[in-house]
């Protein structure tokens, strides 16, 4: 993925062609991110088995030979617990107003449940289009897929449903023409090759977050934040230095791991993904800062990028 100095310009838009911003919505750990990079076809977006991986609203940017569709991936809506969990939630609200079509996404190897109910009941007076994608298709058994599937024609009676596997791909195609064909009929709004718009230290952040994700349990990946203190392009390498910040001083000592095994492990993952975005060598320099409370604190979020926008 390249980081381009100057915006190119936009190809003339054939005609009846549309474009226009979708938003991912759904509970935590639904697949959301992982749908995304199976959608546009590269990883643009952290994934990992823990609940709310997703904290910025990511956007990814599909392009096909009729319609231009730029995603959003909110964090997943949840009951928050802290001042971060709050501006996630808020975060993941107004997507939904900003967009031209909304997608919820759900675990469709299991009936509706509360949750799937209680995001319906907030999209109810939402002004755009709304589509249900029942996820993780491939985990239904066959006997139960008309089952599961009227659990949730029952809570959402006339919304369109889309049977997806975000693992596999199955049915993504689709779904993409279903909601290409609910934008309004506009240009590009980007490039034809572009993936993302996101800046490179984000991108760079969320890959040194997604390995502390993977590698480390507990308390440990939602107490995480990344901070990239500077990029150096030296011509043969590009050189990484970033700060991961935690909130007490146990979790500096799980991270870093008896002779410093843990912080190798987690910075040789992230460099061999780095070198993927970057298409080129990269040195990597990790640091592990305690910042008590981090997470309930209205200036450290702001620093760190959570303003809840």
């Amino acid at each position: 993925m390249e980081f381009p100095t100057t915006i190119p310009a936009l190809p003339t838009s054939p005609e009846g062609f549309r474009s226009g911003f979708v938003a991912l919505i759904g509970r935590p750990n639904v697949g959301k991110s992982t749908l995304l990079n199976q959608l546009v076809g590269e990883k643009v977006a952290i994934t990992s088995p823990v609940a709310q991986t997703t904290r910025n609203r990511l956007r990814a940017i599909l392009t096909t030979e009729t319609a231009q569709l730029v995603l959003l991936d909110t964090p997943g809506i949840h009951k928050p617990h802290h001042l971060l969990g709050e501006r996630l939630v808020q975060s993941a609200r107004r997507a939904i107003g900003e967009v031209d079509v909304v997608l919820l996404l759900v675990d469709g190897s299991e009936p509706a449940g509360r949750g799937d109910g209680f995001i319906v009941e907030m999209l109810q007076h939402c002004r755009a289009p709304v589509h249900l994608a029942l996820n993780k298709n491939d985990l239904v058994d066959p006997a139960r897929t008309e089952e599961l599937a009227q659990s949730y024609r029952e809570l959402v009676p006339g919304w369109p449903l889309h049977p997806v596997s975000a693992l596999n791909g199955a049915g993504t195609s689709e779904l993409v023409a279903a909601l290409a064909a609910d934008l309004p009929e506009g240009p590009h709004l980007y490039p034809p090759d572009a993936v993302s718009d996101q800046p490179e230290q984000l991108l760079l952040a969320e890959l040194i977050r997604e390995q502390v994700l993977h590698q480390t349990r507990e308390e440990i990946p939602h107490s995480v934040a990344v901070q990239i203190e500077r990029i150096v392009d030296d011509g043969p390498r590009t050189a990484v230095l970033a700060t991961v910040l935690v909130e007490r001083s146990s979790q500096k000592g799980i991270l870093i791991g008896k002779g410093g095994r843990m912080l190798k492990e987690i910075g040789s993952g992230a460099r061999q993904q780095m070198q993927k975005l970057i298409d080129g060598p990269v040195y990597l320099e990790l640091f592990v800062k305690v910042v008590p409370n981090w997470r309930r604190s209205a200036a450290r979020l702001s620093e760190l990028g959570y303003r809840g926008e």
